[in-house]
């Protein structure tokens, strides 16, 4: 079994920057996609950013420019820097596992529990 545990959320004011990690466990770590999603209340959980197990990434339109995605696979790490951020960021981020190299090819097969990030002032 593989877990996720995110770390990081909280409450940060327009502009400002935050870092989420997500710490995962097992060996499927280094040899498959790792993401990130959100939800916002009343929305759909939508998809963040992907780090696959080339070194690739992807970004919804929403956040490019201002999150970056990078992982350590030697620490079993994947993290989420967020900066510039918006109102319409809040939301509770998942961190996800994918059961194959790549977003658009595989399907999640973990998720960690959330955390919360809130951007207001």
């Amino acid at each position: 079994q593989v877990q996720l545990v995110e770390s990081g959320g909280g409450l940060v004011q327009p502009g400002g920057s935050l870092r989420l990690s997500c710490a995962a466990s097992g060996s499927i770590f280094s040899g498959n996609a790792m993401g990130w999603y959100r939800q916002a209340p009343g929305k759909e959980r939508e998809l963040v950013a992907t780090f696959t197990s080339t070194g690739s990434m992807y970004y919804a339109d929403s956040v490019k420019g201002r999150f970056t995605i990078s992982r350590d696979n030697a620490k079993n790490m994947v993290y989420l820097q967020m900066n510039s951020l918006k109102p319409e960021d809040t939301a509770v981020y998942y961190c996800a596992a994918y059961s194959g190299s790549y977003h658009y090819t595989s399907q999640v097969d973990y998720w960690g529990q959330g955390t919360q990030v809130t951007v207001s002032s």
